[in-house]
């Protein structure tokens, strides 16, 4: 068996364990971190304490053990950050081949995961397990904190965030930070300006291509979140979550410093502002900020006379989208209260 040294991995000799080799990993130089996986032999100094079982191969950096090498092998890039797959149409790079896979799907169009209750089909299939819990109603990810419950095990962890107050999601032209890599994507597309998806029917452009999809529907009709209490029907699944509430009354979102319940989670992160006195939007032609975006966009039309909103009766146009709803119900003769 060779000698450890200068950084070399080390193993558990042949016949420690019942003989299971257990290599662990003790260098973040990529180099010699291929070298290892590609099929070193280690030495059996720096012994492990315990017999690992069906996990026999260990990363020195985390401690993190899995039951083959190649797991272990893609593990290793979340340290190095290799990431040696690459598209050929657009030059994306991945760590792993199955996340190449998924992303070659987004030129191809290809969704090979059906749903066996309608006609829903998916590129991903965690897509498709969140959309069969729609019919099943399953959600068995529950937070601990507040009790809220999720279809899927991402949108706990997104969840999480708001009682741990972590934001992963770096800028790395500024010290902004984000809970959400979406939320990163757009403080991001306002520094650089990019918006590369656009819409086919009206040339709207938009920064991520989740924000073009919900955009399409407009131009289908397509609302394709069903309440299973009444008739409503909605565009975007938030909108859907938001009406069960009436029928519900639950409010899952709690504030941990003042015991404030919300039923959306923009809302209890707008309540939040209230404690930090935190304003993040900020008017790009004044001084002023503001805690929501809608209040951003309100004091944006004083600057630009824009009034975007139109009533399809008569000719009246106003800045705000709720002030159109007030005017509409002069139309139907309801009395309106200013």
């Amino acid at each position: 068996m060779a000698k450890a040294g200068n950084g070399s991995p080390t193993a558990v000799p042949q016949d420690f364990c019942d003989g299971s080799p257990t290599e662990v990993l003790l260098d973040r130089d990529p180099s010699k971190l291929e070298d290892t996986l590609a099929g070193t032999k280690p030495s059996s100094d720096n012994q492990p304490e315990t017999c690992t079982g069906n996990t026999p191969f260990m990363c020195g950096e985390c401690g993190h053990r899995t039951a083959r090498k190649s797991d272990l092998s893609r593990h290793v890039r979340t340290h190095t950050g290799d990431k040696p797959y690459m598209c050929g149409e657009c030059g994306h790079r991945t760590a792993r081949k199955s996340d190449l896979s998924r992303h070659v799907r987004t030129h191809t169009g290809e969704k090979p995961f059906k749903c066996n209750q309608c006609d829903y089909s998916a590129a991903a299939k965690f897509n498709l397990d969140k959309h069969l819990s729609k019919h099943t109603g399953d959600k068995p990810y529950m937070c601990g904190e507040c009790g809220n419950r999720t279809a899927g095990k991402g949108d706990l962890s997104k969840h999480m965030r708001i009682h741990t107050g972590e934001k992963p999601y770096k800028c790395d032209q500024c010290d902004y930070s984000a809970a959400q890599k979406s939320t990163l994507d757009q403080h991001v597309a306002k520094r650089t300006g990019d918006k590369p998806y656009m819409c086919g029917e009206c040339g709207l452009r938009t920064v991520d291509r989740g924000h073009l999809s919900r955009h399409m529907k407009t131009h289908t009709g397509e609302k394709p979140y069903k309440c299973d209490q009444c008739d409503y029907s909605a565009v975007l699944k938030t909108n859907l979550d938001r009406h069960l509430t009436t029928h519900t009354g639950e409010k899952p979102y709690m504030c941990d410093k003042c015991g404030y319940r919300a039923a959306q989670r923009s809302s209890l992160s707008q309540h939040m502002r209230t404690h930090m006195s935190e304003k993040p939007y900020k008017c790009d032609q004044c001084d002023y900020s503001a805690a929501q975006k809608a209040t951003l966009h309100q004091h944006m039309s004083k600057h630009t006379g824009d009034k975007p909103y139109m009533c399809g009766q008569c000719r009246y146009r106003t800045a705000l989208k709720g002030d159109l709803s007030k005017h509409m119900r002069t139309h139907a003769g309801e009395k309106v209260h200013v």
